[in-house]
């Protein structure tokens, strides 16, 4: 039976269970106690709570000193005040000390008006800071996806925390002591230099404007001010079930047509969807791993599996840096952007009659490595990238801003076609576990030649870090392996790579939840329950969808038959699969 503890928070009284902290206890009956370094990512198992800026103090009645309530655990009979003039006093002056040695440049930070620190000081009426000296100077570190300004790092170590813990990634720690305390990356080396995989989970997780996405809003004004290019967008499923956050709407808002109408708005020339290219990243995926098994289970020795999917770039960067080994395990299908690109760039530059230097394609993604995967030279044609630019969701509301475009009243809008065309099965692509159920729809109903009588394969489906489900082909057993979060992706891998469990197929993605919790996402600062609200939306629109299945796109269909042939032929190849580079043996700036 669970120990209770009974306690009083400014004059209520309460029990808890032994273990709960004295800020969880007051956030159980509504009172709000200020906090920066902690952090905690709701039913993820993530929680940072080092005690160490003491923003979150209060005062226990008989304690000599006051006490940081993230890392106070409540004990019986304990007296507690949240908001004492000595309380107030002693956050004030953490704030003040922080202020101190933080830049003031918050006309042009990244996070104006979403800054902590900023709306910490606000609540707290500072309006000068008293204190005054030396204030720490760092060179700026611009990465392909990832900007990190340690001039603005106030050593709450979130960062640390979703790069260490969640991630496994370990770029990022706290290094020397005092006044030259800082995050960074091993030897201070840069950011793109180290074992960093461009997930941007940091950024999510950063209260202040230390971690920002590159800004490249600028660079796709320009792109749609200039009359001699022809400018097209694509956009992401998990971008639309939470652009409307960004305004107001509640997370998990499903406003795709007010999307579509809005980027009409902001001069782009075609608004097409990626859900089209998920469509055909299951026709490449899928008939690579039917291939892949149906060759196992004849005997060929040369066959790896699992096979794995590839959609996501951090996921791409963790197993280059870490799992060289397995570089021929993972689908070489492109991602869903990268295939738009390609198709863009070739079949519709084509049909448009103009070369793929005049085409600028721009991506909506929810994720900043995105970012990086557009640089990636295997992407690129001559220096010209198959994807151009890709701005984050938040990023695309800044533009929708800019314009002064008043998104709540806008009427929904259409996908241009024929590449705005798509299922179900591509909508899902954006949750954990989608990728992989969309694949399952159509390699069942190719490997068995059998309709499916119901598309939603629900033992596919959940938020646990770390899934194993078995579909039946009709006789055929298929062990499916699910994994979203790095950390989780590692225990899974670890597994495999021993030889104490054996999938055919591996869906893995970077991001806690999938895309929908991706870095590029608006902040929902550790609330997890806005990213379960956006999976549940992303079922609710393949669930309205008249088509569910990939390979009945009709779109999708004409594309092969009257440009790339057959699934996984020559030309479907060389413009829709790539390959892989052992990342273990960078330099890492040494």
């Amino acid at each position: 039976m669970e120990t209770m503890i009974a306690l009083t928070i400014d004059g209520h009284f309460l029990q808890v269970p032994k273990g709960t902290t004295i800020l969880e206890a007051a956030k159980s009956i509504g009172i709000a106690i200020p906090t920066l370094c902690h952090y905690k990512l709701e039913g993820q198992g993530i929680e940072n709570k080092p005690g160490s800026c003491r923003v979150c103090v209060v005062e226990v009645e008989g304690s000599k000193n006051l006490v940081p309530s993230c890392y106070t655990e409540c004990k019986e009979g304990m007296v507690i005040h949240t908001h004492t003039l000595r309380v107030i006093m002693a956050r004030r002056t953490v704030v003040d000390l922080l202020l101190s040695d933080h830049p003031s440049d918050c006309l042009v930070c990244p996070q104006a008006g979403k800054c902590e620190l900023q709306k910490l000081a606000l609540d707290l009426g500072l309006r000068e800071i008293t204190y005054s000296g030396s204030k720490s100077v760092y060179k700026k570190d611009i990465s392909p996806a990832i900007i990190r300004d340690m001039n603005k790092c106030i050593m709450c170590r979130r960062c640390e925390t979703v790069c260490n813990q969640m991630q496994t990634v370990g770029a990022l720690s706290g290094i020397n002591r005092g006044f030259e305390a800082v995050v960074s990356t091993a030897f201070q080396q840069k950011l793109e230099d180290s074992t960093c995989v461009m997930c941007g989970q940091c950024v999510q997780a950063c209260p202040v404007g230390a971690l920002s996405e590159v800004d490249n809003t600028r660079d796709v004004m320009k792109a749609l001010n200039n009359p001699k290019k022809t400018v097209i967008v694509q956009t992401a499923p998990a971008v639309r079930v939470a652009l409307g956050e960004e305004f107001g709407m509640e997370p998990g808002a499903r406003v795709t047509g007010k999307m579509v109408t809005a980027l009409r708005q902001l001069g782009f020339n075609y608004v097409f969807d990626t859900d089209f290219a998920a469509d055909l990243t299951i026709m490449e995926e899928g008939t690579e791993m039917l291939d892949r098994i149906a060759r196992y289970k004849a005997g060929d020795k040369s066959v790896r599996l699992p096979i794995m999917t590839s959609c996501c770039p951090g996921w791409v960067n963790f197993f280059e840096t870490y799992y060289p080994e397995m570089l021929d395990v993972p689908s070489t299908a492109k991602s869903p952007m990268m295939m738009f690109g390609a198709i863009a760039k070739n079949y519709w530059a084509e049909k448009l009659g103009i070369s793929r230097e005049d085409l600028v394609v721009v991506a909506i993604m929810p994720c900043v490595a995105k970012k990086y995967e557009c640089q990636r030279d295997e992407f690129k044609v001559n220096g010209n990238p198959d994807v151009d630019i890709s701005l984050t969701t938040r990023e695309l509301a800044d533009m929708i801003r800019y314009l002064g475009i008043k998104f709540d009243q806008l009427p929904n809008g259409e996908f241009d076609r024929p590449l705005g065309e798509s299922t179900g099965a591509g909508a899902i692509f954006g949750a954990t576990g989608g990728v992989i159920e969309a694949a399952t729809r159509t390699a069942y109903e190719i490997y068995t030649k059998k309709k499916l009588g119901k598309v939603d394969f629900m033992q596919l489906r959940g938020l646990t870090g770390v899934r194993e489900a078995t579909v039946d082909f009709d006789g055929t057993p298929i062990r499916i392996g699910i994994a979203h979060g790095l950390g989780n992706a590692r225990k899974l891998l670890d597994k495999v790579r021993k030889g104490e469990e054996f999938f055919h197929a591996i869906e893995i993605m970077a991001c806690p939840g999938g895309c929908v919790g991706g870095a590029g996402q608006p902040y929902h600062h550790g609330d997890f329950s806005k990213v379960e609200k956006r999976l549940n939306a992303i079922y609710e629109e393949d669930a309205s969808m008249p088509i569910r299945k990939s390979h009945e796109n009709p779109y999708i269909k004409k594309l092969y038959e009257e440009y790339l042939g057959e699934p996984c032929g020559e030309k479907a190849h060389q413009l829709l699969h790539t390959h892989y580079f052992d990342k273990s043996k960078k330099n890492y700036g040494l």
